[in-house]
């Protein structure tokens, strides 16, 4: 699996509904179901069933749900070293939990954008501005094959 063909599958799932704890592409996903979903699409059969899930799991178990999964299927590399393919993990507030997630993609000259579902829309491509950028957690990496 190429980092080129991670993106090539994440805009396939381009204007799929917003949909909480979905991963069915042109049907509906959250940010989490879109990475599951392109998983599933890059090796042939998904990751991890995720438990049930809220919008606020991590706080309200007090772990780091997301960041513990990724790690368990991803290779996780230095959060300021993602490139074009690498799933990056954000912290949408310094003290918070992290809990959602996007696809690195580059856009029209070199401009490094960002592929996520967000409750707001459908799942969309949008340039990693520094309001993203800043709020980086971690980046990972799709495996050269699948891990179990």
């Amino acid at each position: 699996m190429t980092p080129a063909d991670v993106v090539t599958i994440a805009r396939t799932w381009l204007g799929t509904p917003y949909h909480h704890q979905a991963s069915v592409k042109g049907v509906g996903c959250d940010c989490l179901g879109l990475v599951r979903g392109v998983y599933a699409e890059a090796y042939g059969s998904p990751a991890e069933a995720p438990p049930a899930y809220t919008r606020d799991l991590a706080e309200a178990c007090g772990r780091e749900t997301l960041l513990e999964a990724a790690r368990r299927h991803l290779v996780e590399i230095n959060k300021d070293d993602y490139a074009p393919g690498d799933v990056v993990i954000f912290r949408l507030r310094p003290s918070a939990m992290a809990k959602h997630c996007g696809i690195i993609s580059v856009g029209e000259a070199g401009l490094v954008k960002m592929i996520h579902a967000f409750e707001s829309g459908p799942v969309c491509e949008v340039n990693l501005s520094y309001w993203w950028r800043r709020k980086i957690a971690a980046a990972f990496r799709f495996p050269t094959t699948q891990q179990a």
